[in-house]
């Protein structure tokens, strides 16, 4: 429960959904993490390419510091407590049996299906942090991403900790945040 006020007619879980970065450290069962990424998954599509690829390593895994160190030292220092780090590639194309074309909307996918994920990793009980704070270049060519594909993001996964496991600084943020009213992301007709 983050005590924010919404619309009661907005799902429970979207509104409780926030970004700590206080993790526990503990270990996630792969089927949880499987239902997570699967959930993600279900996001539509243009054309239902399903643009989007997870790549995941767990605490402890031989993928771990790979993981880790793709992130800048910032996110590295809190997400090491995490149970999963996620980094979310969509595909720039399309292919099918028309042929192969540019995906105007590949990045946008990408995200539905973050979206997803965390929801679904709420609805289980797990927190998760999206971070666009990544030493891309270097992340892409240690995952081994192809050019016609985009890291867009990655994400922690984890039980929420203590925020007394944070640096001071950061403890005062470990806060559910507020949003901006409707009338400040909602407009009818033109945009000015």
């Amino acid at each position: 429960m983050t005590g924010r006020i919404a619309n009661p007619k907005i799902e429970k879980l979207i509104v409780d959904r926030w970004s700590p970065r206080a993790f526990d450290g503990s270990e996630m069962p792969q089927e949880d993490l499987d239902a997570i990424l699967e959930a993600g998954g279900w996001a539509p599509s243009a054309y239902n390419v399903q643009p989007w690829t997870f790549l995941y390593a767990k605490k402890g895994d031989a993928n771990w510091d790979l993981f880790l160190s793709g992130l800048i030292d910032f996110n590295a220092g809190w997400a090491k407590e995490a149970s999963a780090i996620v980094y979310v590639v969509s595909d720039k194309f399309s292919r099918s049996d028309k042929g192969t074309f540019e995906n105007h909307s590949h990045s946008f996918d990408a995200g539905a299906a973050w979206v997803l994920a965390a929801i679904q990793a709420q609805a289980l009980g797990y927190h998760t942090h999206g971070m666009t704070g990544l030493k891309f270049g270097e992340a892409e060519a240690a995952l081994g991403i192809p050019e016609d594909h985009r890291l867009e993001a990655a994400f922690a996964i984890g039980k929420q900790g203590d925020k007394s496991v944070l640096p001071d600084f950061l403890q005062e943020r470990e806060v559910a945040s507020d949003r901006k009213p409707l009338a400040e992301i909602a407009k009818a007709g033109k945009f000015a």
